[in-house]
């Protein structure tokens, strides 16, 4: 992460730097592209205020605490962050977990929209399916970026289903 430490009414210490940097590092595992990070550490009084910006892709989250202490600040406003960006990202994979809009014309690929009533509508896909043993099907599964793969199962010669679950293992739907 890309840190800039701006210091206001306090001596600039390489330790405080160095500090903040490694604290703010390990916010690299939670951040999926890079982000760059803005701190103002400041002193008012007996305040001490640290107070960080941290901006990326599609991701904004500010921060700011104010103790007795610059090192306690710090670790205070961090807690906040983690807080925040650990929030962001529960949004970001309900909304994806939610599915879309509805939509009037058949997606590519598809062959076209039955409308049921006014707001459910089934969308008809054709496939070609092939012979093959389920690891290969989920191999398959990885390769496309689906949530399923119907093909016919070389042991049985029976239709099955690889899928995708939401706990992220897959499941196999075969008839009896």
């Amino acid at each position: 992460m890309q840190t800039s430490v701006t210091f206001k009414n306090i001596d600039p210490s390489d330790h405080l730097k160095a500090y903040v940097g490694d604290k703010l590092n390990r916010f690299d595992r939670f951040l999926d592209n890079p982000a760059e990070a803005s701190v103002v550490l400041s002193v008012e009084k007996f305040r001490h205020i640290a107070e960080i910006n941290i901006t990326g892709d599609r991701l904004k989250i500010n921060g700011k605490e104010e103790t007795n202490d610059m090192y306690s600040a710090i670790d205070m406003v961090m807690d906040k962050l983690e807080k925040q960006i650990k929030r962001s990202k529960q949004k970001i994979r309900d909304r994806r977990g939610r599915g879309g809009a509805k939509v009037d014309t058949a997606p590519e690929g598809f062959d076209y929209v039955r409308p049921l009533d006014d707001e459910a509508e089934i969308i008809v896909k054709t496939l070609e399916y092939k012979p093959m043993d389920a690891e290969e099907a989920v191999m398959q599964l990885d390769l496309a970026d689906d949530n399923f793969i119907v093909f016919t199962n070389a042991r049985t010669d029976r239709i099955n289903v690889v899928y995708r679950r939401n706990d992220g293992h897959y499941g196999l739907i075969q008839p009896q």
